[in-house]
């Protein structure tokens, strides 16, 4: 069993920037791969980024390329989200995840755990 907590969520100006953290408690959190959901008011859940297990492979939505970054850090259990250029668009609540099965290609990622969500509100 995983749990994670998002933080890092809040108000930006359009044009500005926010690093989201997920901080994941458990041992074999460094074996997983992680990765991050959002979902606007009024629409389905989105897949944002995912990053594998070891760090060396990532995955972002070709929407979100050149603007969003995911990483990680297993030595703090945490993964983060860099958000640069935001738009009004990109609000939503973003959803920490992960996803256990070491086996699957960063592509295919599907995650098993959830976090509770983050609120990202950008003005115009």
């Amino acid at each position: 069993q995983v749990q994670l907590v998002e933080s890092g969520g809040g108000l930006v100006q359009a044009g500005g920037s926010l690093r989201l953290s997920c901080a994941a408690s458990g041992r074999t959190f460094s074996s997983y791969a992680m990765g991050w959901f959002r979902q606007a008011p009024g629409k389905e859940r989105e897949f944002v980024a995912a990053i594998s297990w070891t760090g060396g492979s990532t995955y972002t939505a070709d929407s979100l390329k050149g603007r969003f970054t995911i990483s990680r850090d297993n030595s703090k259990n945490t993964i983060y989200l860099q958000m640069n250029s935001l738009k009004p668009e990109d609000t939503a609540v973003y959803y920490c995840t992960a996803d256990p099965e070491r086996g699957r290609r960063i592509e295919f990622y599907d995650p098993l755990y959830w976090g509770q969500g983050t609120q990202v509100t950008v003005s115009s």
